[in-house]
């Protein structure tokens, strides 16, 4: 997928409604406390993160609610994929595998679908998608 691929599919996503990005908000912190937990529960987490990768995954995790909550409240597709690009290359950088991606949005939704109200998670699902 290309960069404009990318831009393309962030400008069909809308902004969530004020009361879903309460919903979100109110919970982040015990959300990323949750994936952080399914992350460490992997048998193949070193093999997603590298040998030095686990605190930075944690400290990912805990950032990117945060991160989306801002999205969520005032949404610029453009920062959406430059930030995604940015992340994706960064963390390369740092020893995380490629597949490290897929597995964490994963679990992130598998969260978000058991702890949101089934209207928040619908409003939300294609940003993690």
């Amino acid at each position: 997928m290309t960069k404009d691929n990318l831009k393309a599919s962030a400008a069909q996503l809308t902004q969530p409604p004020a009361a879903i990005v309460a919903e979100f908000s109110k919970k982040r912190e015990a959300l990323a406390a949750m994936v952080n937990r399914a992350m460490n529960e992997r048998d193949d987490l070193l093999k997603l993160v590298g040998a030095d990768g686990v605190r930075m995954s944690e400290d990912n995790n805990r950032n990117f609610p945060l991160f989306m909550e801002s999205l969520f409240q005032e949404y610029h597709p453009e920062v959406l994929v430059v930030t995604a690009l940015w992340v994706f290359r960064s963390y390369r950088s740092h020893g995380f595998a490629s597949i490290y991606w897929p597995a964490n949005l994963d679990t992130w939704m598998e969260v978000l679908r058991r702890e949101l109200s089934p209207q928040a998670f619908a409003a939300i699902f294609d940003f993690y998608r």
